[in-house]
């Protein structure tokens, strides 16, 4: 019988504004780099506060559409993305070296997240945006996804990330933010849902079934409306986010 520490991250920076809020109650966290949302003023500031709160910093890079907060996929070329990422993170980097703080990991953001998931060309193009990166941080990615396999290949550090706040369908992929179920916002049902997987290594779909996944952060969306309630929830129910294994 043992503990097996949980991560909890979270993706801030993003106009929402409850950095203070949250910050004291996670353990990492992927701040926007300016494609979906954020500005250096913003990126600065958060960096901050994440330093303040001892919080591993993560980089959040996008598709470069604000008007949708980069969850729709957008028609853009490789040459053009690969340029829009390497953009985001030299401007991320700078504010961070400008802080004093040092870069834990990269995540993307929605639906680039999504997209590279499910797609080896894609993944690809993702890849050789961050190549310069890949010896001195760690990059978050969906278990059993072609990002990760295809890192794995690259001698990229992954960290296999799964949600707390969302459900997921019989593939592991996301249940769609258009459909009423995507979310899960009550605070005992996303412990729930983290337990099961840290514990059974297995999360619940909506159909009820329970699929195997390997799972070393997790995350809780900070533009989720009971974000703070669910966070705060946590804190009190996993004491140094800590479970215990039998």
């Amino acid at each position: 019988m043992g503990f097996k520490l949980i991560d909890i991250n979270c993706d801030v920076g993003e106009g929402v504004g409850n950095e203070e809020q949250l910050l004291p109650l996670i353990s990492s966290c992927n701040i926007a780099c300016g494609g979906h949302a954020g500005d250096e003023k913003i990126i600065r500031n958060t960096i901050g506060l994440a330093i303040s709160n001892g919080v591993k910093i993560g980089a959040h890079p996008s598709y470069p559409d604000k008007e949708n907060f980069g969850r729709k996929v957008l028609d853009i070329s490789s040459k053009d993305l690969v340029e829009s990422i390497k953009n985001q993170m030299n401007l991320f980097s700078s504010l961070l070296q400008k802080e004093r703080g040092s870069l834990h990991h990269i995540k993307a953001h929605g639906a680039l997240y999504n997209q590279i998931a499910k797609d080896d060309i894609l993944a690809g193009v993702f890849l050789q945006a961050i190549d310069s990166y890949k010896s001195n941080c760690r990059l978050y990615v969906p278990f059993n996804s072609k990002v990760a396999k295809l890192a794995k290949k690259l001698n990229f550090t992954i960290v296999y990330e799964a949600f707390g706040d969302r459900n997921y369908n019989a593939d592991l992929s996301l249940v769609s933010r258009t459909n009423e179920n995507a979310l899960i916002q009550e605070p005992k049902l996303v412990l729930e849902h983290i337990k099961r997987m840290v514990i059974k290594g297995v999360v619940r779909t909506v159909g009820g079934v329970d699929k195997p996944i390997i799972s070393e952060t997790y995350c809780i969306h900070g533009d989720t409306p009971s974000a703070f309630k669910i966070l705060t929830y946590l804190q009190r129910e996993l004491p140094n986010y800590k479970l215990k294994i039998a």
